[in-house]
C-alpha cells in the first residue's frame, strides 16, 4: 500500500512539474519572423486563443493584478428624481498575459499588436453603483505587448445610483461614487491597482469636461475598501466624483426675472393708497408670477425641497400678502370718507410713537386730498386726544365718535396715517427680503 501511495504521489508530482513546465514553456513559443514582410499569422497565437475561457497564470495560487484607470469625458444627466447620474468615461483595464511573449529583434522589431478583445481572457470589471447593462461595443482590440503587457479599453455609458441633494438648487454640489470589483474573482485570484495617480485622472478628465454641459467637474478621490459577501472578500477600489451645477442658467431664467418682478412690486407701494389703480396693478403682478412660476416648473427639481423653492413661496407669499394690505387699506380709507369708525386708544399710540412730521414712507400725498379736506399726514404731527388746532373738542363733537376725542376730519386723518404705516411697514419688509435674497445669492454663488 505505501509503494501504491508513493507511485502515485510520484506521478501526481510529475504530472504538475510537467503542466508547469509546459506552461513556462508556452510563454515563448510564438513565432513571429515574418510579420514584418507578410503580416501576422494568427494561427501562431492559436494556442493563447484556446485558453481565453481561463485566467492567465501558470500558478493558480498567484493573483492576476489588475490596473485600473478612467478618464471621465462627460456628464451627461443628473436626474434628481431617480437619484441617477449618468456618465460616459473611457476605462483602461492593464494586466500581465504570461503565455505571450516574443523577441521583437526576430519579428522586424514589431513589440505592440492590436488583437480583437474577444480573443483573450478579459477581466470581469464592472461598476458596482451602475443601473444599467453594460452595452460595451463589439469588436473592440486590445493592444499586446512582446512582454506579454494587455492594454484593454472601452467606452462606457454609465448610468449609476447617486445620493444627491438639490437642496441649494441651482448652487449644489453633488458627491458620487465609482466603484470598481470584480463579479466573480475574489482577492485571492484577483487584485486591483492604479494605473495612474488621481490626480493624472482628474487633470485628464477636467481638459474634457470643463466646457460639456451645465456641470463642471470638481476633484476625483480613491479609497480601496474590501468588499464581503458571505465568506469571500473581493477587492474594490471606490472613486469619489465631485461635480458642481453652472449656475449661471438658472440665475438668468428664474431668479432674475423672480427679483424683477418683486421689486416692481415693492415700488408700486409708491402708488398713493387711495389710488384706484394700485390694487388691479398687484393683481396684474401678482397674475404674472404666477404664470411666470408655471413656465418655469420644468426646470425645477421635481422632488425634494429646495432652497429656491422656498424662495418662490416667499415671493409668491410677500406679492399676496401687499396685494390683500392694499384691498384692506382701500376699503378702510373708502370707509373712512363716509363714516370713520372710532380708533382704538392703543392704536392711536402706537401711531403717536411711531408717526412724526419727519416721517417718510413711500406713499407721501403731496397735495390736498380733494373731496375728503383732507392735508398730507407726513406734513402735519398727529394731534393729541380732545384737541384740533390747539383748541380743545366740546362735549358734543366728543360724543359724535365715540368718546374718543377725535373730530371727523381727524379720525379720517388718522386712519390715513395707519395705511401709510402699513405700506412703510410692508416697504421695508420687501427690501429686507431682496437684500438677503441677493445678499444669499452671491454668497452661494462664490462658495
Amino acid at each position: 500500500m505505501e509503494g501504491w501511495w508513493s507511485t502515485t504521489g510520484g506521478f501526481l508530482l510529475c504530472l504538475s512539474a510537467s503542466l508547469l513546465l509546459q506552461g513556462r514553456a508556452n510563454t515563448f513559443t510564438i513565432n513571429c519572423s515574418g510579420f514584418d514582410q507578410h503580416g501576422v499569422d494568427p494561427t501562431v497565437f492559436q494556442s493563447v486563443f484556446n485558453k481565453k475561457d481561463f485566467r492567465p497564470v501558470i500558478n493558480f495560487s498567484i493573483p492576476t493584478r489588475i490596473n485600473i484607470s478612467f478618464t471621465l469625458s462627460a456628464i451627461l444627466e443628473v436626474d434628481a428624481q431617480l437619484q441617477l447620474l449618468t456618465s460616459f468615461l473611457w476605462l483602461k483595464l492593464i494586466w500581465n498575459h504570461p503565455f505571450i511573449s516574443w523577441d521583437p529583434e526576430e519579428c522586424g522589431d514589431i513589440k505592440k499588436l492590436a488583437i480583437t478583445a474577444e480573443n483573450l481572457w478579459l477581466p470581469d470589471i464592472f461598476i458596482v453603483e451602475s443601473m444599467d447593462v453594460d452595452h460595451t461595443p463589439d469588436g473592440l482590440s486590445a493592444y499586446v505587448s512582446n512582454d506579454g503587457r494587455v492594454v484593454y479599453n472601452k467606452p462606457m455609458r454609465v448610468t449609476s445610483i447617486c445620493n444627491l441633494d438639490i437642496f441649494y438648487f441651482p448652487f449644489d454640489q453633488q458627491n458620487c461614487t465609482l466603484t470598481f470589483s470584480s463579479f466573480l474573482y475574489t482577492e485571492e485570484s484577483m487584485l486591483l491597482g492604479m494605473d495612474k495617480e488621481v490626480w493624472e485622472i482628474m487633470d485628464d478628465s477636467r481638459d474634457l469636461v470643463r466646457t460639456q454641459g451645465e456641470w463642471e467637474l470638481l476633484g476625483i478621490n480613491k479609497a480601496t475598501p474590501k468588499m464581503s459577501v458571505g465568506t469571500s472578500l473581493f477587492d474594490q477600489i471606490m472613486f469619489y466624483v465631485a461635480i458642481r451645477r453652472r449656475p449661471t442658467l438658472y440665475v438668468i431664467n428664474l431668479l432674475v426675472p423672480s427679483s424683477f418682478l418683486v421689486a416692481i412690486d415693492a415700488l408700486s407701494f409708491y402708488l398713493p393708497a387711495e389710488s384706484e389703480n394700485r390694487a388691479p396693478f398687484k393683481m396684474t403682478l401678482l397674475l404674472g408670477y404666477n404664470v411666470f412660476l408655471l413656465n418655469i416648473s420644468n426646470l425645477l427639481p421635481a422632488t425634494g425641497t429646495s432652497l429656491i423653492s422656498v424662495y418662490f413661496a416667499l415671493c409668491l407669499s410677500l406679492m399676496v400678502l401687499s396685494l390683500l394690505e392694499t384691498i384692506f387699506i382701500t376699503y378702510l380709507l373708502h370707509l373712512a370718507t363716509i363714516q370713520p369708525p372710532s380708533m382704538p386708544r392703543w392704536l392711536h399710540s402706537l401711531l403717536l410713537h411711531h408717526t412724526s412730521p419727519t416721517t417718510h414712507c413711500p406713499t407721501v400725498p403731496q397735495k390736498e386730498i380733494t373731496g375728503l379736506g383732507l392735508i398730507s399726514t407726513h406734513l402735519s404731527g398727529l394731534k393729541e386726544p380732545g384737541k384740533l388746532g390747539g383748541k380743545e373738542l366740546g362735549p358734543k363733537e366728543a360724543e359724535l365718535n365715540g368718546g374718543s376725542g377725535l373730530t371727523r376730519a381727524q379720525l379720517v386723518d388718522l386712519w390715513g396715517q395707519f395705511g401709510h404705516m402699513m405700506d412703510n411697514l410692508l416697504f421695508r419688509i420687501y427690501l429686507l427680503f431682496l437684500a438677503i435674497s441677493v445678499t444669499t445669492v452671491l454668497v452661494l454663488w462664490n462658495t
